[in-house]
């Protein structure tokens, strides 16, 4: 996909964002993590609707940390242009995500270009349905995010709602099926990000934030093992 140009106001790198509604995450099959159970850097690739490649992105964490944190692991993840340039940074800090712990809840900061912190998605304390609210540069709430009750996915999409202030439904990210054998032996997710073209390029970088946060807590197997279960126990 080809920069946009002209447009105002706009931080550099997400002038991709100004013209599209959609994006498609597919993080990448890694072989040594499939058959042996080892935890590797997660990565992926983020495309327009068309098709076009729009950004690569990369975990960015050592060796223990995966190994011994597993999908709770605190993590660094760096967003690439086309041109290999880092145009944004994600920080996900070590907490919980478990109703029992509601002072440790989970959180990524997202920064675009990296070191100006554009939006942070903060999970609220909830029993029964995930869910999330998304800040803005000042701390404040512009979006929320509510997910179902069971995100297990058997044959079928799990789809996490992103709704406005009033309730509203204005978007959502779909967690695909991605097939029985990929679905079982691997963590390597699909994902679909829709939102309002004309909504703020900085809130469109914080949802693909928000996906990657998802996709950890919910779709992040452990040594290749299932461990999801509904409610937020």
């Amino acid at each position: 996909m080809s920069i946009p140009t002209g447009i105002p106001n706009c931080p550099r790198g997400l002038e991709y964002l100004t013209t599209i509604d959609q994006l498609l995450v597919k993080q990448k099959v890694e072989l040594l993590e499939a058959f042996t159970g080892f935890e590797t850097n997660n990565k992926f690739i983020i495309k327009n609707a068309l098709g076009q490649k729009v950004y690569f992105a990369a975990e960015d964490n050592d060796c223990c940390t995966r190994n011994c944190c597993g999908p709770s692991r605190p993590f660094d993840m760096r967003v690439f242009d086309n041109f290999q340039q880092e145009v944004i940074h994600m920080h996900r800090p070590l907490a919980c995500s478990s109703c029992l712990f509601p002072c440790c809840l989970q959180s990524i900061e997202v920064s675009a270009p990296p070191g100006n912190v554009i939006g942070t998605i903060e999970q609220e304390w909830s029993i029964c349905s995930p869910s999330f609210r998304i800040l803005n540069h000042v701390g404040d709430t512009v979006m929320r995010i509510e997910g179902p009750f069971c995100t297990y996915s058997i044959c079928g999409d799990v789809e996490f709602n992103v709704v406005s202030l009033t309730g509203e439904k204005i978007g959502k990210i779909s967690k695909q099926w991605s097939g029985l054998a990929r679905e079982i032996f691997t963590d390597a997710d699909f994902f679909g990000i829709n939102f309002p073209l004309d909504l703020d390029v900085r809130m469109k970088a914080v949802l693909l934030g928000a996906t990657f946060l998802i996709d950890a807590m919910f779709f992040e197997k452990s040594a290749n093992q299932e461990s999801d279960r509904p409610g937020m126990l």
